[in-house]
């Protein structure tokens, strides 16, 4: 295990734990269990942890079965889990919200503040679009001084919509990303954290789902320039990665490719 740097009161460092598993279909207690003994020993080694796509239940196409309102149990648990860690949390869940379903990321700050994304791309192949509702709105979270982008899983395939404005500086992923598709999902998560000058952080499932799909995890922390501080193996893991935020900014500064990025706005 990678030594943990101490982080104290200096709020350019951040300390992002990806925590790869499996997951038990549509069992949310047994899901919730099995995270908060991962979580356990957590308390003062990290300030972010990130959990899987739809980490509650599964990649699952029946939300009648595991959707939850936006004050739901799960939620409830990640607000518990948030303050005895004194760190934030994030994943994302299938939420019931004004009728309709929604695959949402959710981060819970140390405080309880609840910060939610509605992902934007959902899987068509799988027939996500059908009973989930796609998110029309692009969301930057501030935690301890970084802007931080979510994204879900297939989202990672669409440039346009992740594209940075200088106005974040990592990127999570959290997925359920199969593994006859393991290539692309290394591929452009190195691709999206080059282009566009920031960390990016993915977290994958591994095991086999109750549809027989295969996930080999390859979660991956990658810094600005793409290079691989984390790379997983198909086994469960805890991992934490200290980011730097002056770094960051010191490169930036030095090869400002963002100001010469074509110019253009996503239509919702």
């Amino acid at each position: 295990m990678p030594m943990i740097e101490p982080i104290g009161d200096d709020m350019s460092k951040l300390r992002v734990t990806s925590i790869q598993s499996v997951l038990h279909w549509e069992n949310e207690s047994a899901n919730l269990s099995m995270f908060e003994e991962k979580l356990a020993a957590l308390k003062g080694q990290t300030d972010l942890v990130v959990l899987p796509e739809m980490f509650n239940s599964g990649f699952s196409m029946t939300p009648k079965a595991i959707a939850q309102a936006a004050d739901g149990a799960t939620i409830g648990w990640m607000c518990r889990q948030a303050e005895k860690l004194e760190a934030a949390i994030c994943g994302s869940l299938a939420v019931l919200f004004e009728g309709e379903y929604y695959n949402q990321f959710v981060f819970v700050h140390p405080s309880g503040r609840i910060d939610r994304y509605n992902k934007r791309h959902c899987f068509r192949m799988s027939g996500e679009h059908e009973v989930y509702r796609s998110g029309s709105q692009r969301v930057v979270i501030d935690y301890r001084g970084w802007r931080i982008l979510p994204q879900v899983c297939y989202d990672l395939r669409f440039p346009v919509f992740s594209r940075a404005k200088n106005d974040y500086d990592l990127m999570i992923y959290v997925a359920n990303w199969p593994q006859a598709r393991r290539a692309p999902w290394r591929c452009l998560l190195q691709a999206r954290a080059i282009e566009n000058q920031s960390y990016v952080v993915g977290v994958n499932r591994i095991g086999e789902d109750a549809n027989g799909i295969a996930y080999s995890g390859d979660s991956l922390s990658i810094d600005y320039l793409g290079e691989i501080s984390f790379d997983s193996a198909a086994a469960s893991v805890s991992d934490t990665q200290t980011l730097h935020l002056d770094r960051l900014a010191s490169y930036r500064k030095k090869f400002p490719a963002w100001m010469d990025a074509d110019d253009f706005e996503l239509n919702s």
